[in-house]
């Protein structure tokens, strides 16, 4: 079968393909535009990918072969069929089947959340941690759990789903937006970069302006940029208080593109110990915030580790 691994993180914009080596170190990627509402472009696009890591690979080691795991938003039902998945086109396909049938291979699939907390919990921020709950702030916004290095996934593959929960403590004025999951108020309508834009333009009016112009706003002195960041800063704060107060992890680890909004963990850590039971001056709250080691890599890393752990475990049963 051979030690090498390929992962794949099929984002909301993005597509993002490694190929790992015996050591863990990349020896190829790429990253293309995820096609929009596309389920067949899609699935194009990863074998496209998955066709140029073959060849990449006999370059290096000819005769070599690698596993494939996946990280995709949402999870997969009985049967098999996606759910869950903010890239709605997903949702009820057999995106795994499918994409065994055009490769000639299984395929691993997790949702990306959990590839990111296997990643971060393994040689990442949370590295050595009990448990670590790893959040993906961006196109949208979700989490997974790893206790002692392995991933959590729940009775129903929903663990981690912190994203589709209401936000908690909030103010009468509050926005309460409809979510695609059918309800409203959630968590990603608010912390998810869409989410982040849409707010400011309806308490500024004017255009719609990106969480990165938002952040080089904030950073030249823009007063109504800053009050945005900072209102964004204060509800995650609150998000992350009621993860506490219910998990109690060691780690929290931000990563995803909203992550990197300046000063985003300490604004947090000045504020979440407001919402945590009992904390205080004399017993402030332990947990570590973080962000991610691997940067925009980890949840590719961990989708290839599961694939590779998920082969080799296959073959030990076959034995």
């Amino acid at each position: 079968m051979g030690a090498y691994a390929l992962g794949i993180d099929l984002g909301g914009t993005k597509i993002e393909a490694q190929l790992l080596g015996p050591d863990g170190a990349c020896v190829w990627r790429d990253r293309q535009p995820t096609p929009q509402g596309d389920y067949d472009g899609t699935l194009a696009a990863i074998s496209a990918q998955v066709a140029d890591a073959r060849q990449a690979l006999q370059a290096i080691a000819p005769g070599a072969t690698f596993t494939i795991g996946a990280g995709t938003p949402g999870t997969a039902a009985a049967g098999g069929l996606m759910k869950n998945c903010n890239s709605t086109c997903l949702n009820g396909r057999p995106l795994a089947a499918d994409l065994a049938a055009r490769l000639g291979q299984p395929v691993v699939l997790a949702n990306d959340a959990n590839c990111l907390a296997l990643s971060e919990a393994t040689d990442g921020a949370g590295a050595g941690a009990a448990v670590v709950f790893a959040v993906i702030l961006g196109t949208g916004v979700g989490a997974g759990i790893a206790v002692h290095g392995r991933v959590l996934n729940g009775a129903n593959g929903l663990a981690g789903e912190w994203g589709h929960n209401p936000l908690p403590w909030a103010a009468p004025d509050e926005p309460a937006w409809a979510c695609y999951c059918g309800r409203h108020g959630c968590i990603e309508t608010l912390l998810s970069g869409p989410g982040l834009a849409r707010e400011h333009a309806q308490v500024n009016g004017g255009p719609v302006r990106t969480a990165v112009q938002l952040a080089e706003a904030a950073a030249a002195g823009d007063a109504a940029a800053q009050a945005t960041l900072e209102r964004h800063a204060h509800r995650l704060a609150r998000a992350l208080a009621a993860v506490i107060n219910l998990l109690d992890p060691d780690v929290v680890v931000l990563a995803g593109g909203l992550s990197r909004l300046p000063g985003l963990p300490e604004r947090v850590q000045a504020q979440w110990a407001r919402w945590v039971f009992g904390a205080s001056a004399n017993d402030p709250v332990r947990t570590r915030l973080l962000t991610s080691h691997h940067g925009d890599a980890s949840g590719v890393r961990g989708a290839a580790w599961l694939g590779r752990e998920s082969m080799r475990g296959r073959l030990r049963n076959a034995e």
